[in-house]
């Protein structure tokens, strides 16, 4: 386990290194008028362009700018937002946007957790029946429909129906969430009931379901003791990265909603050319895909210790 552990988080700090490599390289590769704004473009001189860019140190060398860029990670130092909020350091113009995904990404997974293996169970213990019907044309909508009209839906009934507020606010962050949440739990509630559904119909018909039937097991023992907790284990290695994923905010929902969250804030620093705030999304989005994955496999080997992490040759 320790080695294992080692292994995935050398793995891990080479992954993140390479992708924000490619990202700081990307970003350098663009015309330096980016840097500025219209204004600036209108009023500077070519020579005031010049000094600009040399103080800021994009007319070093490439690979100069490079290893600067990695003292500072090092540092855990990642620079001040120059567009967003100029001067403002980054750590914190993302502080606040990362709070507000988090609570409604946190929330919207425990409902779709809930909610999903609940109408899962339900597909399966009623399988060909109503209940069972009502599930698979709910997954169908939620997988047919595109999202912008699923959540136009969501947004006019909410809204006139039941008089909950059609935008996000600050002010009145509980009712004004119902809505996003809504939107934001509706996809993972149709993954959670059809993997459900389909995990716990294939072990119902093994044969050591079949034994347990003939000894005289009562049904509700089965479906929790065996067929439900061998069924989540392929759904518990997706549960770390949803959670982890959703955390950083859905670009859609949170603009469709005007959530000031996480997802509107990577396309604005990106069409507004704020590297450092760029650069920093990508490490923290990066970061959270690789742990929710890692997590993802602690987690199925603590529901079955059947499970281990290395194998006999030690690898995975």
């Amino acid at each position: 386990m320790i080695k294992y552990t080692v292994k995935r988080l050398l793995q891990s700090l080479v992954t993140v290194l390479i992708i924000v490599t490619i990202v700081f390289l990307l970003l350098r590769m663009l015309p330096t008028d980016y840097y500025f704004t219209e204004e600036q473009l209108m009023k500077f001189t070519e020579e005031q362009k010049q000094e600009q860019l040399l103080a800021a140190g994009l007319l070093d060398p490439i690979p100069e700018q490079l290893v600067r860029f990695y003292g500072d990670l090092v540092r855990l130092d990642f620079g001040e937002s120059r567009r967003i909020q100029n001067g403002v350091p980054v750590v914190k113009v993302i502080g606040s946007k990362f709070q507000i995904s988090m609570k409604l990404g946190i929330i919207s997974i425990g409902i779709s957790l809930v909610i999903g293996v609940l109408i899962g169970i339900l597909q399966t213990r009623y399988k060909n029946r109503i209940p069972d019907h009502l599930g698979t044309i709910y997954t169908i909508f939620v997988n047919s429909v595109p999202a912008l009209v699923s959540y136009s839906l969501v947004l006019v009934f909410g809204s006139r129906v039941l008089g909950l507020p059609s935008m996000y606010s600050t002010r009145n962050p509980g009712p004004s969430s119902i809505l996003p949440l809504v939107c934001l739990s509706m996809t993972s509630i149709a993954w959670y009931a059809l993997w459900t559904r389909r995990y716990m119909i294939d072990e119902l018909n093994k044969d050591y379901i079949k034994l347990a039937r003939v000894k005289g097991l009562e049904t509700k023992k089965i479906m929790t003791r065996h067929v439900l907790r061998n069924a989540f284990v392929p759904i518990a290695q997706y549960l770390p990265q949803s959670i982890l994923s959703t955390i950083g905010g859905s670009l859609l929902v949170e603009r469709f909603f005007s959530v000031p969250g996480m997802g509107p804030l990577l396309t604005d620093s990106i069409n507004r050319y704020d590297t450092n705030v760029v650069q920093t999304l990508v490490i923290l989005y990066a970061t959270l895909g690789i742990v929710g994955v890692f997590l993802g496999d602690v987690l199925m080997m603590i529901i079955d210790p059947r499970i281990t992490l290395v194998g006999k040759g030690g690898t995975r």
